[in-house]
């Protein structure tokens, strides 16, 4: 049987999960600052963006976790 990795192989331990982490967190934060600015616009701005008021609430509310 074949010995398949989906991550990059590192001799040492844990190699990569700090950074990997790191920018785990680091998209979160900015997901949910995005979401923040998101709730902030009115109806004429939302607008000119091409988004419905549901959609952007929709989106607002989501948690920063989720994509």
């Amino acid at each position: 049987m074949a010995d398949i990795s989906l991550h990059y192989g590192s001799k040492a331990p844990l190699g990569g999960t700090f950074t990997t982490f790191s920018q785990i967190l680091q998209t979160w934060r900015q997901r949910a600052l995005d979401r923040q600015e998101l709730a902030k616009l009115d109806h004429r701005t939302l607008r000119d963006l091409g988004l419905s008021e549901g959609s952007a609430r929709f989106e607002a509310n989501k948690p920063f976790w989720r994509e």
